[in-house]
Order: C-alpha cells, then structure tokens, then sequence
C-alpha cells in the first residue's frame, strides 16, 4: 500500500547540469538508496536512461520522473536531458519543480549549460543546491572547483555538497538538503489545474502525459479534462504515479507528480509546456511553446525495400516525440525518402540511429539544412526547407533566415579564436561577461561571449571547429531569436548540363560560389571517367558561378602506327575527337551510388 503525503511533506526537484556531469548516475544513487528499484537489470548502468542510446552516449534525451520515499518526506525527481537541442524540456521540467541540484563535474568544472540552466533555475524562484559531482576521481582539484562555483556562480563554500553518483559518497547528505527545501504550494479545494512536463506513447495506454499538480486533484473517473492552450479535451483512462517504472492509483493531488494516461495514439495533439484543467476557462501557466523543428535533412533507405520499415520507424518514433517531424521526398538517384525535421543536430543523430539500430535500416542522410520564410511578391509568406521548393526569383520579394543567439562559455585565452570564428560565419558580437573575480584564487578568467548568427552557420560544423580552436574547452549554448532578412540564393547543380537536383543547395550569395567550387573539387575526384569530358557546373538561374571537369578516358589510337607521315597520326586524333564530340551531345552520365554518398557526406 502507498503511503498518502500531505502538501507539506512533498519536495518536487530536479537535477540540472551541462551534458555528462552525472545527472542519472546521480538519479540511480537515489532510487538505489531508497530500496526503490524492485528488479534491475545488472548489464544496465544507468537505470533512469532507458533507451539503448542513452546508454551509450552517456546522454538523456526523455526525461524521466522518479519518486523516492525519504525520512516521512516523499521527493519526487524530475530527470532532465542534459543537451542544447533539448533546453525547453528542460525549462518545462524545471517549472515543475520548487527546487533543483545544480550538479557540476568535478573533472570538466563550469560549461555553459551550467550557467545557462542555474540562470532558467532562478528566473522561475527555484532554490538551488550546489553539488560537485565525480570527487572519487583521482587528480581532480575539487578546492580548485570549490573556488571557482563561489566565484562564478555566487554560492558560499559551506553551502556546496561534494558527492560521487559512482561510489554514493554523501548521497545521504544531499537527500537530506533537499527536504529543507520548500514544499510546492498550490490550493487543495479547487478546480484541478496541472502542468504537462512530458509526454509519450505507450502502446497499451494510449499518449501518456507527465503531470504536475498545482492545484485541485485529478481523478480516473473525471469525464472531461481540457488543454487549455490546444483548445481541446479527453477523458483519463488511467492516472498513475512513477516508481519509476509506472503504477496505477486513484488520483493526484495538489503538489504531487505523476502521469495521466489519455488513450489516444496521436500526440501531436499533447505539447510539453500545455495546462490540463476540469474547466475550458482556467488560466493557462506561462512559458508555453510549441516544439518546432530548427534544422532539416532527408532520409533515405540504402535499400529500397527497407522503405516501409524506415516509414514503419518514423512514425513510431514520432509517438514518442512531438518535435520530430517527417514527410514523404522521392530523388531520382536515392528513390523514395522521408524530409525530417529536428530540434538541431544531435536530435537528428539520435533518430539516425535509433532508426539504424531498433528498425535495422542503413540510411543515405542529405546535408542538414534550416528553414527559410519567403515572402512573395503576392506578400503570400511561405516556408521552404529544400531548393527545390524555392519560388522563381521573380516572384519573391524577401527571403529570411532564422537567427539564434550563442552563449559561448570559454577561458580567456581563446578568446580571439573563437570571435574570428564566429565573425567567419557571420556572427553580430552581442557582448562579453567576465566570470567571477580577478583574485588569485583563480589563475583562469573565464568569459561567456554573446553572438547573435545564423542557424545555417551554426549547423555547418560550427561545434567542432569551436573544440578544435579552443583544445576542448569552450561550450555553448544557444537559441532561436528570430528571422531576418538575407540574400540567399538557390545554387543549382548541373552534370553534362543537366540538373541534379538533390544535389542542390541554398546559400547566401555571398558565400556562394566558394561552397559551389568546393562541392565541385569533390564531385570531380568521385564521379567515374566517362568516355567523354563531363562538364560539372554550379548555376544561378541562368548564370554560372563554378566549374570543373571530369576528363575523359582516351585510347591511343596511334599506337599501331609505326613510323610514316605525321598527317596520319593528326588524322587518328581528329577522327577521334570527332567522335568524342558526338558522344558528349548523346551521352548519359549515370553518378553512381557510392559516388553520391561521398558527396553527401562531405
């Protein structure tokens, strides 16, 4: 029988941390020490990460919800993803909550995220409790962290709790800091109101939606419970709690977490961030947005028999996942495919490979690229994601682009690479903050710089390029600010001058005849000799702005002659020229698989 909590005994928390400090090892720690995992899994290291890919990457992409008996306190733990694709789950999960662990690791220190996520923490007036994680490894200077959390992040040494999630150094201690902690407020004796943190598809109970109560409870036999921002209702099949695995109860009641199950199979009618309530008329909470795709790129089935299966793929990871969005793209070359749509980079290689591994697929992937606004000269606005939705250039008026703003957190010292970095791909410096103090206590200042750039310069190997200048130490994060006006352009690619249009690309037009000679140099190492010159073209509109050659393969038709006039070799190489040129004008250039995918992938 489960124990019944009053208000005050409920402690709701998160963990929060730049990606790979430790958060569910931390959150395994809990649930170990609370005798709360019934059956383990012993090959199986992190047991709030349960996708395979979690597990491997070290990485969470759901987040998870755990409750955890503790001294006649009942603390429920709100697990969130640690990466920048997925920073509004993380301000939704944290919304949820009264207080959270700011955890830090005690080999890598501060990252951007770091602060970036104390700083979503404290806008919505949670408490936060300092913890250095991974103090069990040996060489780290933990005084040297110490140091620099009092300095940057503003807390007093007494205040932070050093542990390990590995070993479970002072797990105790930190339980015990978050019952101090306040208890979530909310009125008891009216309409029920909760906040949906997460939500996902399970296969015997419909779209099922991670629930905070703030106020009023919610009950199975509720008849209609309505989201206040989709402007729609449902009836609750099932409410239950997290254990973590899920478990049946009555009802939820103010201050308390748990999910509500709908039994319905689409959810895309449930958004992380939406307001469930009895009544239509409730005041919906804040900071409500709607999950949409950043960055895009198309898939396509090595095999096309595999393509039902990578169909059969999407839409079953899609249940699971609001952002992820798909439609149906036939190529010449690649056949049929699926347009994806992502939250950025890393959430495009998660898919890629839960695709690849749980579905069995080998995937061909086109480059990523953003989503452009183009206003026609009609002032009809349209979205176009590929060039070849791209309008004739006579009936466009404007085109823009999407911008987001960079945090970048960094020492001192690579300072000047990274804003010649960010200036090379067209970042606005926006500003500078100095962290911490100039004390001796100290020896590395460390800065966040501010740009404001495009998504297209950030998704075209920004992230590496900023690692490799700065030996592995600057982090970033980042956010969609708006869209603005550019001169982007649609570059066509011709082969023997004719199109090839997966091949296609748009860029701005500054930029664009050196990403069209660099695509150019590499289609000519890989595309197979014919037996006549290929001209490889790159074109706007009607004007070409680049071009190589693919020389041709030659005979030696003199071979044979020995000796003699030389008007007979001339005439052997003119017949054969001849012969060339009438080859070219009727001949066909097939660029084979392989070829292509080594273009793709460059």
């Amino acid at each position: 029988m489960l124990q019944n909590y009053k208000q005050e005994k409920i402690r709701n928390f998160s963990i929060i941390a730049h990606i790979d400090h430790g958060k569910s090892t931390l959150a395994d720690r809990f649930l170990e020490l609370t005798d709360n995992v019934k059956f383990r899994n012993k090959k199986n290291s992190r047991i709030t990460d349960t996708l395979e890919i979690e597990q491997e990457k070290g990485i969470t992409v759901k987040l998870q919800v755990a409750r955890i008996p503790w001294k006649g306190y009942l603390l429920n733990l709100i697990d969130t993803p640690g990466h920048v694709d997925f920073s509004y789950e993380v301000s939704r999960s944290l919304a949820a909550c009264e207080s959270a662990i700011l955890l830090i690791d005690a080999q890598q220190g501060i990252q951007a995220q770091t602060i970036s996520n104390a700083q979503k923490a404290l806008d919505l007036n949670l408490e936060l409790i300092p913890v250095l994680n991974k103090v069990d490894l040996p060489g780290v200077d933990i005084q040297k962290r110490i140091n620099e959390i009092e300095a940057y992040l503003g807390f007093k040494k007494s205040e932070i709790i050093e542990v390990s999630g590995k070993t479970g150094q002072n797990i105790e201690k930190l339980l015990d800091e978050i019952i101090k902690k306040p208890s979530p407020k909310g009125k008891e004796n009216t309409n029920f109101r909760g906040l949906i943190f997460d939500s996902f598809y399970d296969e015997h109970r419909g779209v099922v939606l991670s629930t905070r109560v703030f106020d009023g409870e919610v009950k199975k036999n509720n008849n209609q419970l309505y989201l206040l921002k989709k402007e729609t209702h449902f009836k609750p099949t099932e409410i239950g709690i997290f254990l973590p695995d899920m478990e049946k109860i009555d009802k939820l009641k103010t201050g308390e977490v748990g999910y509500i199950a709908t039994g319905l199979k689409d959810i895309q009618y449930f958004s992380v961030g939406d307001t469930i309530s009895t009544v239509p008329d409730e005041k919906p909470f804040e900071g409500y947005k709607v999950p949409k795709p950043n960055v895009f790129a198309t898939f396509f089935p090595t095999n096309p028999e595999d393509y039902e299966n990578l169909k059969i793929g999407l839409n079953k990871l899609s249940l699971n996942d609001g952002a992820l969005s798909f439609t149906e793209q036939k190529s010449s070359i690649l056949g049929a495919g699926f347009r994806c749509g992502f939250l950025g980079l890393l959430h495009m290689e998660i898919i890629q490979e839960r695709l690849e591994r749980e579905y069995d697929i080998d995937l061909i992937i086109t480059a990523p690229t953003v989503a452009y606004k183009v206003i026609t000269t009609s002032n009809e606005e349209i979205k176009i994601e590929t060039p070849q939705e791209m309008p004739d250039p006579s009936s466009i008026k404007e085109i823009y682009e999407p911008w987001v703003r960079v945090k970048i957190f960094t020492p001192q010292e690579y300072m000047g690479n990274i804003m010649t970095l960010c200036k090379e791909k067209r970042g606005e410096y926006v500003n500078t903050v100095f962290l911490g103090d100039e004390s001796s206590r100290i020896k590395e200042q460390f800065l966040q710089i501010e740009f404001d750039m495009p998504l297209a310069s950030l998704i075209s190997n920004f992230f590496d390029t900023m690692k490799n200048i700065s030996s592995g130490y600057a982090s970033m994060e980042y956010e969609l600010i708006d869209y603005f006006p550019a001169n982007v352009v649609k570059v066509s690619i011709l082969v023997n001058k004719e199109e090839v249009s997966a091949l296609n690309f748009l860029e701005i037009k500054e930029n664009a005849q050196k990403k069209a000679s660099k695509l150019l140099s590499i289609m000519k190492t890989v595309i197979p000799k014919q037996q006549f010159q290929i001209p490889l073209q790159a074109a706007i509109g009607g004007k070409v702005i680049a071009r190589e050659d693919v020389k041709s393969l030659r005979k030696n038709v003199t071979e044979d002659l020995y000796g003699g006039d030389y008007s007979r070799k001339k005439k052997l190489l003119q017949k054969q020229k001849k012969g060339k040129k009438r080859l070219k004008q009727i001949g066909k250039v097939n660029i084979p698989q392989d070829a292509f995918l080594a273009i793709l992938k460059t």
